[in-house]
């Protein structure tokens, strides 16, 4: 599959990119900057192989791809949406990770944020053209897990959204994690809850001097789609 990852220069954004590149997708690293995202695909190259299937491009060229993955801080998702937004076609499908945490305005990263459409997911989707196929999924689960592709992610991940194909096209990126299981939690307003898990995620880290924590669902295995 061909998949951007538009903050892949950031830490979350490189971990995907490094587990989606290793099995075998086609992964451009988006940024404003090219040739920061051209180097830092070199660098992906580094760790999993020269011949690894990433490469670089500013952000409106990555956006072009039919996957379309976001992992930017809240306080520039605006920025960044509106400039890919021209490349969302109709069929592309988006999948927001932003969580709005209080670090974006000089808080503790422990602390939410209550956006005022209810989440970070329902608020970039008025920055997106009418009836883009936008899900939410990836809150929940470290950077330094993603990154540490030598071992497997012991992390679930909730995915929302309205269209039920565009989650499963989500969680099929989400199989291919060597660890890891999707949960459908529903419509996108699902949202205001699962965003909220990061900081009490970091929380977590921060009582127990840890980095990884992440949530295990319980009551089948595997999860996927309902039915």
């Amino acid at each position: 599959m061909d998949v951007a990852i538009i903050g892949g220069t950031g830490a979350e954004g490189f971990g995907l990119t490094l587990r989606l590149a290793k099995a075998g997708h086609r992964v451009t690293i988006g940024s404003r900057d090219a040739d920061r995202a051209t180097a830092k695909a070199e660098e992906a190259k580094g760790i999993i192989g020269a011949d690894a299937p990433v490469s670089g491009a500013e952000n409106p060229a990555a956006a072009a791809a039919p996957v379309v993955v976001v992992t930017v801080p809240f306080q520039g998702a605006a920025a960044i949406y509106e400039s890919i937004a021209p490349s969302i076609t109709p069929v592309t499908v988006v999948c927001d990770c932003t969580s709005p945490l209080m670090a974006s305005v000089g808080g503790r990263p422990s602390h939410s944020l209550h956006p005022w459409h209810g989440s970070a997911a329902e608020f970039v989707r008025t920055l997106l053209p009418h009836g883009t196929r936008l899900v939410a999924a990836f809150h929940t689960v470290s950077a330094g897990l993603l990154r540490g592709v030598d071992k497997p992610v012991d992390s679930d991940t909730f995915v929302m959204g309205e269209d039920a194909e565009a989650k499963a096209i989500v969680g099929s990126l989400v199989d291919d994690i060597e660890g890891m299981r999707w949960v459908d939690l529903g419509g996108l307003q699902m949202a205001r809850i699962a965003e909220q898990m990061t900081p009490l995620l970091i929380s977590v880290n921060s009582r127990y001097k840890i980095h990884d924590a992440g949530f295990r669902m319980t009551g089948r295995d595997p999860w996927g789609p309902p039915g």
